[in-house]
């Protein structure tokens, strides 16, 4: 189909348009012929996506100097895939209509752990592993080692890349992620750093929020790209909850236990260097003093640890002259520890603000704020000074040299809680120092001002004009679209009261009673019994749904239930819950083709 959406024309790759769809499409043509930001909500299974890439990808066709590129930001592996996939279908529509071959290049960009095709690499299980694992076989100064040690471990995949893949751009076409392991098998180059590097001239970029809202990742991927760009950010009711979290640290006991084992790891270090290579340090020492803090930049493979504040926080001037030398610097970090240590010896709950943890400090062990800001700086220049292989061992004082870059660097925007106890235990004395970000706005800043036209979307937006103060923005463009249905085919029905006629209600305040949660278990039971296809129950939050789901089965609801559904569980788990929509998905499916054959037996 093709449509005339205000003088432009728009592919889109459907037999049939919903009116919402149009609306949509024509409020944010207006927002990029305005070049400014929009918020706009549409339900969910309405064809937001496709709206948003048919729009989008005709704009750029018909002003390929106005908007360079898409960005695409969404939450989940699976939803990344998702856009891909529509997207492909688009271009392959496109083509198809206009006889035309396409120049586009479309690809999605996730984790090494998702892109990984090194045999070993590839095999690990966490995320942290496979980065750690990668940095120790492709950071500069381990390749440089094989020059004359040829018996170190490589990965050939990145030594083909490297030698071959940088001078051949990807050819035009739409990548997911198995496509580009796919092409990475074949040519023997790095998925992940072709991806990487294929970003900066790809017309089409799909891949999570972290990339561009964490200043840690932000300022590794993401950092030169085009400003006449569209950055969408779809799915967006959480956004400013992923803000926040890429901006809070969290400290327990076990935290600072492995960081002062790093700590007694960098100070031997150390030692064996200054015996057999004084030179190393002399040099890194005359480095700082010029302030010179990427002079060496070697290649990407090295700057594996970035800086936790935004660009424009990040000093330039020379690293303090108090932690310049490597020993002083690791005396500096111990005594930092053992502040911290003592501030978690704590019996009840402490807040306050970052300039009252820096005068306490300051009273306390006589650290000064500036070189805390550069402690994230300085301990980046040491691992790299030391040659670690296996960063992923230091995390523990990485984190903590976030949190003192983080909190020297913010006054205001910021709030450091310690409490004894976590949640999950909290009769166990387990403290825990929380440092949380409290504005949402200071993440996405950059991106607001960086980029031609940032979009907010999702099917949850309301009430809309919250948004826009949240996250400190003027949009251009605020609209939300109702969903029109061709039948009435919705029946909304709240139940105030279970058989037995207590009120039953989620609120905090009755939450916990007894008898709301089993009249919820028999409501569940009851339409189990009843409803022929899939049922959805949503929790107001993780924690609760553990309890109610705990008590239901203690009363034996949940048994009762499997005789009529199966039951699938969300959690926290990205990878599990992947599997559980997929798997519920698959069952839906049977259970629709059963009814349609008319068979009889157990709905599911």
């Amino acid at each position: 189909m093709k449509l005339n959406i205000d003088g432009l024309l728009v592919h889109f790759p459907y037999d049939y348009i919903y009116p919402e769809q149009y609306s949509y499409m024509l409020e944010l043509k207006r927002t990029l012929d305005a070049k400014g930001h929009g918020v706009l909500e549409m339900p969910s299974g309405t064809g937001k996506t496709i709206s948003l890439l048919s729009l989008i990808v005709a704009y750029q066709r018909a002003y390929p100097l106005e908007v360079t590129k898409l960005i695409y930001c969404s939450r989940t592996v699976p939803e990344i895939e998702k856009v891909v996939e529509e997207l492909r279908k688009l271009l392959e529509f496109i083509v198809k209509e206009t006889g035309e071959q396409s120049s586009f290049l479309a690809l999605a960009l996730s984790s090494r752990k998702n892109l990984c095709v090194h045999p070993e690499v590839s095999s690990l299980r966490f995320g942290k592993e496979v980065d750690g694992k990668c940095h120790s076989l492709t950071a500069s100064y381990i390749r440089a080692q094989r020059h004359t040690n040829p018996s170190m471990s490589s990965c050939r995949f990145y030594e083909e890349f490297d030698a071959v893949g940088r001078q051949v751009p990807l050819p035009a076409g739409v990548y997911n992620l198995d496509d580009l392991k796919a092409f990475g098998r074949r040519k023997g180059w790095c998925p992940y750093y072709l991806a990487r590097y294929s970003i900066l001239h790809a017309n089409i970029v799909v891949y999570s929020y972290h990339y561009l809202l964490d200043p840690k990742i932000a300022d590794l991927v993401s950092k030169e790209l085009a400003k006449k760009s569209v950055v969408v950010f779809d799915e967006a009711h959480n956004i400013d909850n992923v803000c926040i979290d890429s901006m809070s640290v969290n400290i327990t006991r076990r935290t600072l236990d492995r960081t002062q084992a790093n700590v007694e790891t960098l100070q031997n270090t150390i030692q064996k260097i200054k015996e057999t290579d004084a030179a190393r340090l002399k040099e890194e020492y005359r480095r700082l003093v010029e302030g010179l803090k990427e002079a060496n930049v070697a290649r990407e493979t090295d700057v594996y640890l970035s800086n936790p504040v935004l660009p424009d926080e990040i000093l330039q001037e020379a690293v303090p002259g108090s932690i310049r030398t490597a020993e002083h610097f690791v005396g500096f970090l111990k005594r930092f520890l053992e502040y911290l240590k003592a501030r978690l010896r704590v019996q009840h709950m402490v807040q306050e603000s970052p300039p009252q943890f820096l005068k306490d400090v300051f009273d306390k062990v006589c650290i000064d704020r500036k070189p805390l800001r550069f402690c994230a700086e300085r301990l980046r220049s040491l691992l790299r000074t030391l040659e670690i292989a296996d960063i992923a061992d230091f995390s523990a004082v990485t984190l903590i040299s976030h949190f003192a870059t983080l909190v020297s660097t913010y006054s205001k925007g910021f709030t450091i809680i310690i409490e004894p106890f976590e949640d999950r235990t909290p009769t166990i004395a387990n403290p825990v120092l929380h440092f949380s970000c409290m504005d949402s706005s200071i993440a996405i800043k950059p991106v607001f001002e960086r980029f031609q036209s940032v979009i907010i979307t999702s099917g949850t937006l309301s009430p809309l004009d919250i948004y826009p103060r949240i996250l400190d923005f003027r949009p251009v463009t605020v609209a939300s679209f109702t969903m029109t249905l061709a039948r009435t085919c919705l029946c909304p029905l709240i139940v105030g009261r279970g058989n037995d006629q207590v009120a039953i209600s989620s609120k905090f305040e009755t939450r916990e009673d007894f008898a709301v949660i089993r009249n919820y278990g028999n409501l569940l039971l009851e339409l189990s019994g009843v409803v022929p296809d899939g049922i959805v129950a949503f929790f107001t939050s993780y924690q609760y749904m553990e309890n109610i789901v705990a008590s239901w089965y203690e009363q034996g609801i949940l048994e009762n239930v499997q005789r009529n559904k199966l039951i699938f569980i969300e959690t926290q788990d990205a990878a599990e819950t992947s599997m559980a929509l997929e798997k519920y998905q698959e069952v839906m499916a049977g259970s629709q083709g059963r009814r349609e054959r008319g068979e009889q037996g157990k709905p599911k």
